[in-house]
């Protein structure tokens, strides 16, 4: 038998759903600037949050972020430590965030990036 949906459950699944239209929408840039970002912050911190990397970030909008981690957290690229920090963020009142690291796999991709940038620049130069 399948669950009937309340009009709030309804109206907020539909919510939802536009949200998460408008961050499909953004663009092949904003998703690399989060890679990027948290590649190097993995690299550089043995954990890290979305405070670190929020100050280092355009502003790309409401849910972007989290939205963009998530699919991270999902590729496989990064892992949650198990540990929260209360966010810096004024919209989210000091809710609490969670802290992450890179994977193996993040660790691999990074290292692998970081080679391929040295590898141009020396031969731009």
């Amino acid at each position: 038998m399948t669950k009937r949906l309340t009009v709030i459950e309804r109206l907020a699944s539909t919510e939802k759903d536009a949200l998460l239209t408008d961050i499909a929408r953004h663009s092949e840039w904003d998703r690399f600037l989060v890679e990027q970002a948290v590649l190097h912050f993995g690299e550089q911190h043995a954990a890290f949050s979305c405070n670190q990397i929020r100050d280092v970030l355009p502003d790309l909008g409401n849910g972007f972020l989290g939205a963009a981690i998530n699919a991270l957290r999902t590729g496989g690229i990064i892992e949650h430590t198990g540990q929260y920090v209360p966010s810096t963020s004024g919209p989210t009142h000091g809710h609490v965030i969670s802290v992450w690291r890179l994977t193996a796999d993040g660790h691999r991709i990074a290292h692998q990036r970081r080679q391929a940038r040295t590898q141009q620049g020396r031969a731009a130069a």
